[in-house]
């Protein structure tokens, strides 16, 4: 595979300067040190636009906490095998309070729910009716 082409702030054109600026200013960052995610976006900024507006309203505190939303994502990026989001999604779910004690029960779940999962699928089981929502 070839690695993904990294557009850095300098070079990245108005509007995807734009969207580095907003992440640097979240973040408290300088937007020079946005992560390779968005370096990588900035190829397309209407896109990159796109998906900084989607992780802002998703990815901020709510009925859930930001540990068990950052403990979500890093759930799904392993059933997804995406080592960059298991590595940036894995670093903030510890920054929100996941211990390694939670790590580990995280990937029993995950390792559990992919076996179910695909022996449910492949058997055809059909869905109860006392779990079908009303």
């Amino acid at each position: 595979m070839t690695e993904a082409v990294l557009i850095e702030y300098d070079q990245a054109d108005p509007e995807a300067k734009a969207v580095f600026d907003e992440i640097a200013a979240v973040r408290g960052i300088d937007p020079r040190q946005v992560n390779n995610f968005w370096k990588a976006m900035a190829r397309h900024p209407a896109q990159m636009r796109r998906m900084w507006s989607n992780m802002r309203a998703v990815m901020t505190p709510g009925a859930l906490d930001m540990r068990t939303k950052e403990m979500i994502y890093l759930a799904v990026s392993v059933t997804n095998a995406c080592d960059y989001c298991v590595a940036s999604h894995g670093a903030q779910a510890r920054k929100w309070g996941m211990t390694e004690e939670m790590f580990g029960e995280l990937m029993a779940v995950v390792g559990l729910a992919n076996e179910t999962n695909r022996l449910a699928a492949g058997y055809r089981v059909p869905v109860d009716a006392a779990f079908k929502v009303p």
